[in-house]
């Protein structure tokens, strides 16, 4: 049982001397061969989500938009060794470092987990190209990411409810965990480049070898072979997407960041929408893979904007990437079933992945998901409760 008391003028909650009793034990019998469809109910939406983006990112990968991508960024780096610096450093290290302290940001300041799934789909075909293996895009977004969760210098999901349970000024310790943060993220980055080099030299050492085939054979095959039009259904597209975002622009003006204790707030969907309307004009000017890529782009703008700002979780970054996988699609000039096979397609490839989450899947359901927490302010309908323990409490922990 648990008790307010006050402590130099602060209240704070206790547990009450000789509370401590046992409750009554629960055996597990034959309820363990249950759990495998209760994990699938409880983490259905994650499983949905890895097939939707799956999905759409095929249709996307269709119009060869990433490929283009790719070479544009490898074309891109290959100049920067002009500069003795990073010629001394390797532009590599250097690309490989800063995406790691990025991601490592996004896990520690807003505690960004499930979401790098749509990031991981880019940077591992973008870390085979640059000669490394997909373990290494691993490393650099969704590794990352974590290890940026556990430093958690500001992260609200960890620190702020951890926190405020505990009765602890919010946010206070920063420094400390800004400590731990660097020396987690510096240790990372040491690994990953090293384990990156070795790659790099001998491929053949990488676990992912074979089956990074595909990718390396895709790179081959893509060089030369990419057609640049713009066709008028991308056009179309991008008066859709004007008008769309206009009408957002007047839904959602406003957004508000909030970090740690501070807050910001800033019109920011109508100054993307008015930077789509730029960069996406720019990009038609070129092709129609340029635009697909401006659009990927905004896309993952906007998600930002959404998770930061306005609560998104991943119904809604399911639904803008699907949004975004078949406007790409129309833009290509894709016929609808082709796009539909190209869903499916890509959908059972993500297929694999989801399968060999399912024990993570079911384990999950007994760990903290942050979405779940609407005694906390989220309004997705499950019980903390169920969140954090799989089921009901016992009678130690309700009092």
């Amino acid at each position: 049982m648990r008790e307010t008391i006050d402590v130099n003028g602060i209240s704070r909650t206790v547990i009450v001397d000789h509370s401590f009793h046992r409750v009554e034990q629960t055996p597990q019998t034959w309820q363990v061969f249950s759990s495998l469809l209760e994990g699938f109910e409880r983490q259905a939406g994650i499983i949905a989500f890895l097939l939707i983006m799956g999905g759409a990112f095929q249709i996307m990968n269709s119009s060869r938009a990433i490929d283009t991508g790719i070479f544009s960024f490898l074309n891109f780096t290959k100049g920067l060794e002009k500069h003795r610096l990073i010629k001394i450093l390797g532009v590599n290290n250097v690309v490989i470092s800063l995406v790691i302290i990025l991601f490592s940001l996004f896990g520690s300041v807003f505690g960004m987990s499930e979401e790098t799934l749509a990031f991981v789909i880019i940077i591992v075909p973008l870390a085979i190209s640059m000669g490394y293996d997909s373990i290494t895009g691993l490393c650099m977004v969704y590794v990352a990411a974590h290890i940026g969760f556990s430093g958690a210098v500001l992260n609200p999901f960890t620190i702020g409810i951890a926190q405020g349970l505990s009765d602890l000024p919010l946010f206070s310790g920063f420094e400390y965990r800004m400590f731990c943060w660097l020396i987690l993220t510096t240790a990372l980055i040491v690994c990953v480049l090293r384990y990156a080099a070795v790659v790099k030299k001998h491929p053949e050492k990488s676990p992912m070898y074979h089956a990074d085939a595909y990718w390396r054979k895709r790179e081959k095959e893509s060089c030369g072979e990419i057609s640049h039009v713009t066709t008028r259904q991308a056009w179309i597209v991008y008066l859709l997407l004007l008008v769309s975002l206009g009408l957002f622009s007047i839904i959602y003006p406003i957004s508000t960041f909030s970090v740690g204790e501070a807050s910001v707030t800033c019109y920011a969907v109508p100054t993307l929408s008015i930077l789509f309307a730029v960069f996406g004009w720019l990009g038609l000017r070129k092709s129609n893979q340029f635009f697909i890529l401006t659009l990927l782009a905004f896309t993952i703008l906007f998600l930002i904007i959404g998770v930061m700002g306005h609560g998104w979780y991943l119904p809604e970054i399911s639904a803008i990437f699907l949004a975004m996988g078949i406007l790409s699609g129309f833009a290509n000039s894709e016929h609808a079933d082709a796009s539909i096979k190209q869903f499916m397609d890509g959908a059972k490839d993500r297929h694999s992945c989801g399968t060999g989450r399912r024990d993570y899947s079911n384990t999950a359901r007994r760990t903290y998901h942050r979405p779940h927490f609407t005694f906390f302010g989220f309004t997705d309908g499950r019980s903390w409760k169920n969140s954090i323990f799989g089921g009901d409490v016992s009678d130690t922990d309700t009092h």
